[in-house]
């Protein structure tokens, strides 16, 4: 009999899905509205338990004033048997500039947070200046899986 590698798929810890979600700065949002479930990319900063990012009006926008509740992914892969994945669950907030002073207040947080993926983030030398809606993810629910290969199981020749 040979010996073989086995796939072991694990449940990551709650420390190991935040290093995933600091290392990385693309995910997935996935939102819902009736009977349609819609995902798209995104670029993100990890912060303090939450996800900062940047939209422009659309979609996105409008579905999620009626399901604030939303998910989502980011992905590390080195191979088919070697990967990581993080969903999380949460609440989605648009952070306006406008409001009280603590509204401000986390909106300028949240652009000093995107300035850390882009200086140039909400300046003049933004290269995405259309996207100047700014936004936050509440990490409600965090959870995650690992593939990687295992010991060696038998295996009849």
């Amino acid at each position: 009999m040979a010996r073989h590698p086995s796939e072991v798929i694990r449940t990551l810890s709650r420390e190991e899905c935040e290093e995933i979600l600091k290392r990385n700065n693309v995910g997935r949002i996935a939102f819902s509205f009736r009977d349609r479930v819609d995902i798209e990319p995104i670029s993100y900063i990890y912060s303090g338990g939450w996800i900062y990012g940047r939209t422009q009006p659309g979609t996105k926008l409008t579905v999620v004033q009626h399901n604030y509740w939303v998910a989502f992914e980011v992905d590390e892969v080195d191979g088919t048997f070697g990967w990581r994945s993080v969903v999380v669950r949460g609440g989605f907030y648009v952070l306006i500039d406008e409001g009280t002073d603590q509204t401000r207040q986390l909106r300028e947080h949240a652009i000093a947070q995107l300035r850390r993926l882009d200086p140039n983030a909400f300046t003049e030398r933004d290269p995405v200046p259309f996207r100047n809606i700014v936004f936050r993810i509440a990490v409600q629910e965090i959870e995650g899986r690992a593939a990687e290969f295992g010991p060696t199981a038998q295996a009849a020749d």
